[in-house]
């Protein structure tokens, strides 16, 4: 019997877990970073956030992200602080590139990059840059604890779903946010009363083309609106990409509800450029 559109997808989502092996450079980095940040700037502590702490991480494409938590007050511009940041790690790691790409300071070491994330503990979350300017409130461990409980739903629909829009998003050069991807695939997994991949596929993209990706509100009700894209030209970009994708996807869905697995399978590969 020919592979079935769900199990194809299934099967290449697995694909792209990364390996045990992925991030171990960019981790050995940690307590170098930790280390000069505290000296420098003072620290609070540091912990890892983003799609590697979540299991949403995308093979060759995800880096190490770390959330820093400074002492002191929060400026009124966060470029103060991620230019401090950059100036600090830069002295420390004089042969890396080093560069702000907001909300975080990127690390692109030899053996992986890592992303530092600074934030000022408030209100029992953290204020970190915003993407599109000024502060915004977040707090990873409640989002982390909402999309692993939102997972428990159909043997960790979610998490595929999310890593399956990464990899739209990393293959097509898509300038949307992971996190964002992440919090509207859960949502979206959230509301549903059965999952199947195709479909499901299908519906969270259009659900997101319907919504023009506009910010979502926090789903815990404890943080900022997340944010697509940093800028509207990338916006702009990312919905025409969007389009393509949520056409392509309904295309599969309707292939495989007829029967026609083959095709199904030709849209989606057309889809993730897999």
């Amino acid at each position: 019997m020919s592979e079935t559109a769900d199990t194809w997808l299934r099967n290449t989502t697995s694909l792209w877990i990364p390996s045990s092996s992925q991030f171990v450079g960019a981790r050995g980095h940690r307590a170098a970073i930790e280390t000069r940040l505290n000296t420098d700037l003072g620290l609070h502590g540091m912990f890892e956030i983003g799609s590697l702490r979540h299991g949403t991480g995308i093979r060759r494409y995800s880096d190490a992200d770390y959330l820093v938590s400074l002492k002191g007050s929060r400026p009124i511009s966060p470029w103060t602080t991620l230019n401090k940041v950059k100036e600090s790690l830069q002295a420390r790691f004089q042969f890396t590139t080093i560069e702000v790409r907001q909300p975080a300071v990127v690390c692109r070491f030899s053996d992986g990059d890592v992303e530092v994330v600074p934030g000022f503990y408030t209100d029992g979350g953290y204020s970190i840059p915003n993407p599109t300017g000024g502060w915004m409130l977040t707090h990873p461990t409640d989002h982390n604890a909402w999309v692993n409980e939102v997972n428990k739903k159909f043997d960790g629909a979610a998490k595929k779903l999310a890593r399956q829009v990464k990899v739209w998003k990393y293959r097509r050069s898509v300038p949307v946010s992971s996190c964002y991807l992440e919090m509207r695939a859960a949502q979206h997994i959230d509301g549903e009363k059965t999952y199947s991949p195709v479909w499901d596929l299908y519906l969270a993209l259009s659900k997101m083309q319907t919504a023009q990706l506009a910010a979502m509100n926090d789903p815990t009700g404890l943080g900022s609106r997340f944010t697509a894209t940093s800028s509207e030209s990338s916006r702009a970009d990312a919905l025409s990409k969007l389009s393509t994708a949520t056409a392509r996807a309904l295309k599969a869905k309707n292939y495989a509800a007829a029967g026609d697995e083959e095709n199904a399978i030709a849209q989606l590969k057309l889809l993730l450029n897999v």
